[in-house]
Parts: structure tokens; sequence; C-alpha cells
């Protein structure tokens, strides 16, 4: 890895989200490590912002992890907490986690029993279906693995849309749901400017869920700027990158 990568790509986040990283970096009893460019990352970081806790943020440079954070993840995979001495790592269980550990603060799962379970199915299928699915479409060589790949995104997409009740999927409030796709809603430009993904393939409430996702605070304050993250997925474009995800879409196995 040449050290003009390392420099541009791995230093540190920018934009918006530089100045939320220099407002987190004092020390605190909730150590959040993460890698910038990360979508999972972004998911439990969101997570952290709308629920208004209290977080240090440490980066970490994937390609020279720190004996303290494979202390904590021995799987070197960001994002990872240490909390009161205890460690925690994978976004979606941290993002349950923070909801069940900050009751105190803003909830981001509904009370209703079988509101939180059916939350937890379309989590699901998010994680499972439409983040494999963008990951596919980005490091797909030929023209009509794109299209397959552009064709089951749309597809997985639609599906999750016709549960939102709008303008979020529980209706006004913001939820754990949403915060499982934004960050790829985030970085949807990349397959409209390499994949050709354009927004009336989906219809219906989508452009709308975007133009929100896009427009909500705590996304705009995690957010790097936009040419750093195409530096970054460069690789994954040109099916370079040797990423335990990048490898796991290669081989066909489920996302790490």
């Amino acid at each position: 890895m040449s050290s003009f990568v390392e420099k541009n790509i791995y230093h540190h986040a920018s934009g918006e989200a530089e100045q939320t990283v220099k407002a987190h970096s004092n020390k605190c009893d909730l150590v959040f490590y993460a890698a910038w460019f990360c979508p999972f990352v972004h998911r439990t970081w969101l997570a952290l912002e709308e629920k208004e806790i209290l977080y240090e943020y440490r980066e970490v440079n994937p390609y020279k992890k720190e004996k303290e954070f494979l202390d904590i993840n021995p799987l070197g995979l960001t994002p990872a907490i240490a909390y009161h001495g205890k460690a925690l790592h994978e976004s979606l269980v941290l993002n349950e986690f923070l909801e069940d550990e900050f009751t105190g603060s803003k909830p981001l799962l509904p009370k209703d029993s079988f509101e939180r379970a059916r939350c937890r199915l379309w989590i699901d299928h998010l994680a499972k279906k439409f983040t494999s699915a963008f990951f596919r479409t980005m490091q797909a060589q030929e023209e009509d693995k794109q299209k397959e790949g552009l064709n089951e995104l749309v597809e997985t997409l639609k599906t999750y849309l016709d549960q939102v009740k709008g303008p979020w999927f529980l209706g006004e409030q913001f939820s754990l749901v949403d915060i499982t796709v934004a960050p790829w809603i985030f970085r949807m430009y990349i397959l409209e400017e390499h994949r050709g993904f354009k927004d009336e393939l989906v219809g219906g409430c989508w452009p709308e869920y975007k133009k929100l996702i896009k427009e909500r605070p705590s996304v705009i304050k995690t957010s790097s700027d936009r040419q750093r993250y195409t530096e970054f997925y460069q690789r994954y474009l040109q099916n370079e990158t040797e990423s335990e995800i990048a490898k796991a879409i290669r081989a066909g196995k489920p996302l790490p």
C-alpha cells in the first residue's frame, strides 16, 4: 500500500465528520473504535449521535492495528467499543446495546414488543440482503454481473420501502431501522456515478426517503467529504481491495 493511499484515504475523517471527531476527542467512559470510511462504523456512529451519548472517538488504522484495539476485538474489524472495562463489537449488536444501556436518552426502538420485533426483522433484511447487494454491485466487473447486482439491489430496496410508514420506517420516529440503511443511502452516489443506479428504478417514496436521510443532522455530522469516499471506493469498484467484506463477496459468503 503506497504512502499516498495511507495518507489520503486512511488518515482521518474530513469535512463535518472531522469536526465531530474533534468534539469527541476527550477521554470518556465509552470509547468508540472507528474507521471514518466504514459504513458499518457509520451505523453505530449515527446511534451514538442520535442518542446524544458521551463517547470518545478513536480512529483505527486498518493497516496498522494497535494491540490495544486487537485486545478489544481480535478480529480487527470496526466498529467496536470499550465501556467500563468491557468490550463489544459488530455494528448491529452495538446499536442494540446502546439502546438497552442508555434508556434515559432518545429511544431508537418502539416500546411495543411486536413493533420492536418487526424492526429487527427489517434490520435483518437490510443487513443481509441490501448491504450484500450493494457491495456485489460495486465489485462486479462484467456488465451483466453489474446489472444483476443492480436489479437485486433495487428489488431489496423496493421491498423495504413498502414497509416504510413515512417519513421514517416507523412513521414519525427515526429508528435503528433507518440507521441500518442510512450509511449506504449516503454512499448511493457511487453507484449512480459508476454502476447506472437511478432513482426512477426504485420509485415510490424513495426520492423523499433518500433526501431525508441525507439531510438528517446526525448523518451530516458523521459524513466526510464525498471526494474522500470516492478515493476509498475506487478499489472496490475495481475489485482490488482485500478487505474482509470484499473477500466474502468474491467467495459468495455472508458478510463478516
